[in-house]
């Protein structure tokens, strides 16, 4: 339901026959959320205190970040305004010229931390150098000559400074630019190392990976090619050709991203900082304000306003006028420590289309349809290792992860990040993140158990081939009492609207395991059926997760985990499971050798989705055989599937 407070003009199905979302429907939400933080500025305006739980950084830079995060916000509205030639609003100017005045003011009791080392501040000056570049006739050059100078000498602080090994790098690319287009000090090689940090991490198709290892998340959209191109746009010209390869590297990215977004407009829901929602449409903005994007006018707009909109309607911002940390209402276990009150407001960066003029024509083409919209869709992206999957009649993405991990390439494996560690996720569906669910929760995945039920981690995984309908990975499971880790190694085939999950465990005969299929969430309880062989979970609104056991499993194994406050789609989740152990012998449930080290198969469909499939008939009627490492799932209609 959309916040009463939250006053939008009327649709337009006409130009935009799928959400009805036009150009002054974001520009209200832009005023809205501009409004709904003002009651918690400062008396001077260089901090915004909002409610809710504190970073790891405290209250001043908590504060700032309210500043920063807000003020790029509002450049963009004021640029995007002024830009076309319209009425800026100049008490949302005076505004932040007051903040930023007492922010670098050592004497006004509001000033901002000195930039230091791998300091939180780093991040928020970012923001403040690409607000002050996209507002600088109408703040920057009318700021007085002493507040210019400390607007400088704070962001001086990047100069020669360390930040950490990952985007970080970025902050520091931009906000000395800023400093090099105002003739002020900098570190030319600083901007220089940044860039050539960023190429070191480009792993192809547009992907880059955030810093070492295989952390591949929105990040590479929402940071890894936002900072990239505004350095480009603060430069000027084409950088000594760096420009161009920048856009090449974002027209790949953009050409299959419309395959993340369900018919709803809801975003996959994988990887870290979620809470920044509006922020994954900030790369196709980019795409389109570079102009160097693959993607039609209408349907830039309709991925654009569908994902606002979902969001809008699903009560964000909430009934205070403001965005809360969490996916739709305020829910911490998705969060990470370094979230504060503020932080939801760097999706900021989704509203970077308000720099396009009303006339330009990703304001005035009709919308056109997602993939999701027009056929069922399979999409192999072999950089980041996943599998998409989108289906028409119910609009459902999934993504099946064989390749990001969030792991430190070297060295021990670190806990896992639920919104890494699964193999599968959705538009639907999230993890389980609540911290009663962690020791025991294996949606998403396999894991072997140790003797009290834990689960073992997935840990660092090493892709091994994507391409086409198909995924493998291996990882090494090692449960909680075991010295030895045990190699895992899983290929998904897409199937119609199904996942084929395959499982070749090297181990001794006779070790625990599970398989969950997806965590479906609401606000009620969700119905749990199982049988032999077969479990399922349904919510209210019919959303079915389902896992049906095709080889190797118990048949008295399936059974349906349930859990109450740990998941972002509802205080009610429900995981459909499968238990079994690794086999015996040949001839054998799942096994191909009884020694020690053999291999042992388990083979599992997994479903999600808003149809009537039946589990248990595709229990009776699917036949699986396993013959050497050649598996063959025959179903019911005579089709038929075989994983080498």
């Amino acid at each position: 339901m959309i916040p009463p407070f939250l006053t939008l003009p009327p649709t337009d199905r006409v130009r935009s026959s799928r959400t009805g979302w036009t150009r002054a429907h974001w520009e209200a939400l832009a005023d809205a959320l501009l409004d709904g933080v003002a009651p918690y500025a400062s008396p001077r305006g260089a901090q915004y205190r909002l409610p809710g739980r504190g970073s790891w950084s405290g209250v001043a830079l908590d504060g700032l970040e309210g500043f920063a995060r807000t003020f790029l916000l509002a450049a963009f509205r004021i640029a995007g305004a002024g830009g076309a030639g319209g009425a800026v609003d100049e008490r949302l100017v005076e505004r932040y010229t007051r903040g930023l005045d007492a922010g670098t003011d050592p004497a006004s009791g509001e000033a901002w931390p000195a930039l230091t080392d791998c300091s939180q501040q780093m991040v928020e000056a970012a923001s403040v150098a690409v607000a002050l570049h996209e507002t600088r006739p109408w703040i920057w050059d009318r700021l007085e000559a002493p507040v210019q100078a400390r607007v400088v000498a704070w962001l001086s602080g990047f100069n020669g400074a360390r930040t950490w090994d990952n985007n970080w790098r970025l902050f520091q690319v931009v906000s000395e630019q800023f400093l090099a287009s105002v003739g002020a000090p900098h570190r030319t090689k600083d901007i220089e190392s940044g860039l050539e940090r960023l190429d070191d991490w480009y792993v192809g198709d547009g992907w880059y990976t955030d810093g070492d290892g295989r952390n591949f998340d929105y990040y590479g959209a929402w940071a890894l090619h936002f900072y990239p191109l505004m350095w480009a746009r603060m430069a000027g010209g084409d950088a000594g050709g760096r420009a161009a390869v920048l856009r090449e590297r974002l027209r790949l990215f953009l050409g299959p991203y419309p395959h993340f977004f369900g018919g709803d407009g809801a975003p996959v829901h994988q990887g870290r900082s979620l809470a920044y929602r509006f922020a994954v449409t900030a790369p196709v903005w980019m795409g389109a304000l570079a102009d160097c994007s693959p993607l039609s006018p209408g349907l830039t707009r309709r991925l654009a306003s569908g994902v606002a909109r979902h969001f809008v309607e699903r009560g964000v911002p909430d009934e205070r006028g403001l965005l809360p940390l969490g996916w739709y209402g305020t829910f911490l276990p998705a969060t990470q420590p370094y979230s504060g009150p503020a932080s939801p407001y760097w999706g900021s960066k989704g509203f970077l289309g308000l720099l396009l003029p009303p006339d330009h024509p990703v304001w005035t083409a009709r919308e056109a349809p997602l993939p999701v919209e027009r056929a069922d869709t399979y999409t192999a992206l072999p950089a980041p290792g996943w599998l998409l999957h989108g289906t028409r009649h119910d609009g459902l993405v999934r993504l099946v992860n064989h390749g990001s991990d969030h792991q430190s390439p070297s060295g021990p494996a670190e806990e896992d990040d639920p919104h890494y560690a699964k193999v599968a996720y959705s538009t639907a569906t999230a993890p389980e993140t609540g911290q009663s669910a962690l020791g025991s929760a294996v949606d998403g995945r396999l894991a072997l158990l140790s003797a009290d039920g834990a689960p073992s981690p997935r840990g660092r995984v090493q892709l091994l081939r994507c391409g086409g309908r198909s995924a493998t990975s291996r990882h090494e499971a090692r449960p909680a009492g075991r010295a030895r880790a045990v190699p895992v190694e899983t290929t998904s085939v897409l199937h119609g609207p199904w996942e084929i999950r395959v499982h070749r465990i090297r181990a001794e005969a006779g070790l625990p395991l599970a398989e969950g299929g997806h965590a479906v969430a609401g606000p009620r309880e969700p119905v749990a059926r199982t049988g032999p062989g077969w479990a399922l979970a349904r919510t209210e609104d019919g959303l079915t997760s389902a896992v049906v056991a095709l080889y190797g499993w118990d048949d008295g194994g399936a059974e349906v985990d349930r859990h109450l406050g740990t998941n972002a789609f509802g205080t009610h989740s429900a995981t459909p499971r499968l238990s079994g152990r690794t086999a015996n012998g040949t001839g054998g449930a799942g096994g191909t050798d009884g020694a020690e080290g053999g291999t042992s198969v388990h083979v599992t469909l997994v479903l999600l989705g808003r149809d009537a499939a039946d589990p248990e008939a595709l229990a009776r009627t699917t036949r699986c055989d396993v013959e050497g490492e050649r598996v063959t799932v025959r179903f019911a209609d005579g089709s038929r599937v075989e994983v080498d």
